[in-house]
């Protein structure tokens, strides 16, 4: 099985404890808990890395330490999300167009390599297809999704529920990532404006008999996803791996292996997978040096 591309991930987490791993790198990136994640991702053959960004710079300095390991991370350094929605854990907010102009200076400055916006919930398995919070406006997602395309970078976004999903497509986000409880319409709308689906199934097993975790809803959540999948796969949606890699319950490395078996499971091949890997990482590497 070719592993060689993590599709989404994050290096400033470990796959056990995000508390602590945010106060790991809360007064400076801990580089001894940042190469500790690049030698796991090495042993499993992980060559390319695509990082969802941080709050606390961790990413941007995996970039420049991963060819030690030989991997090439790209990152955007942060995510962007819409002050009071989520977010706040990888990234930075905004509040209006200007504020959300001043982010993307800032990560321009920084050396992104492409744009994350966060422009849903997360799952919170009370019941299924239950968010944390509302989505952005479908007006303001493509005004966002425009900014960025016209500053020149590749725009990946965290998006949930049917109508941030089709909203996100229709506005020609260049990936969506996780995508739960996505509906006809929306596959539709990623199957009409080329989307590359990152489905992070993964990181929804890992909820599987967690404590505090409804287990029907979980178990249904998973199923559902691989169910949608299969159909994304008849529509010829590009379907890449990315396991949401340090989450907790998905180790760096081991994380990516057990996405691969899930998407072979929806119905995938191996040779799909890695083709649409492939075709992600030129999608968003095009700004790369």
């Amino acid at each position: 099985m070719n592993t060689a591309f993590e599709c989404h991930g994050h290096l400033m987490m470990d796959g056990k404890d995000f508390a602590e791993a945010r106060r790991r790198h809360g007064n400076g990136v801990d580089t001894g808990a940042l190469r500790a994640s690049l030698a796991a991702l090495n042993t499993a053959g992980i060559r390319f890395f695509r990082d969802g960004g941080d709050a606390y710079g961790v990413s941007a300095a995996g970039r420049d330490i991963a060819p030690e390991y030989g991997i090439k991370v790209i990152t955007p350094v942060f995510a962007i999300h819409k002050l009071g929605l989520y977010g706040s854990i990888v990234g930075r907010s905004y509040d209006d167009m200007h504020s959300f102009r001043r982010r993307v200076a800032e990560l321009k400055e920084a050396k992104g390599d492409f744009i994350k916006l966060m422009l849903s919930g997360i799952i919170t398995f009370r019941y299924w297809g239950s968010l944390s919070c509302e989505g952005v406006r479908p007006d303001e997602i493509k005004e966002l999704v425009n900014i960025a395309h016209g500053e020149g970078l590749s725009v990946m976004v965290h998006a949930n529920g049917a109508q941030t999903i089709r909203a996100a497509a229709e506005a020609g986000a260049d990936s969506v990532e996780h995508g739960y409880f996505a509906d006809r319409a929306a596959l539709d709308a990623m199957a009409e404006n080329r989307v590359i689906w990152v489905p992070t199934l993964a990181a929804v097993e890992a909820f599987i008999g967690r404590e505090g975790i409804d287990l029907a809803v979980a178990e249904r959540t998973l199923d559902e996803q691989l169910h949608c999948l299969s159909k994304a796969r008849e529509m010829r949606i590009t379907v890449a791996a990315g396991s949401d890699s340090g989450a907790v319950g998905v180790p760096h490395g081991q994380g990516t292996v057990r996405e691969h078996y899930l998407l072979i499971r929806a119905g995938f091949t191996e040779e799909e997978v890695s083709e649409a890997n492939e075709r992600l990482w030129k999608r968003f590497c095009g700004n790369c040096e």
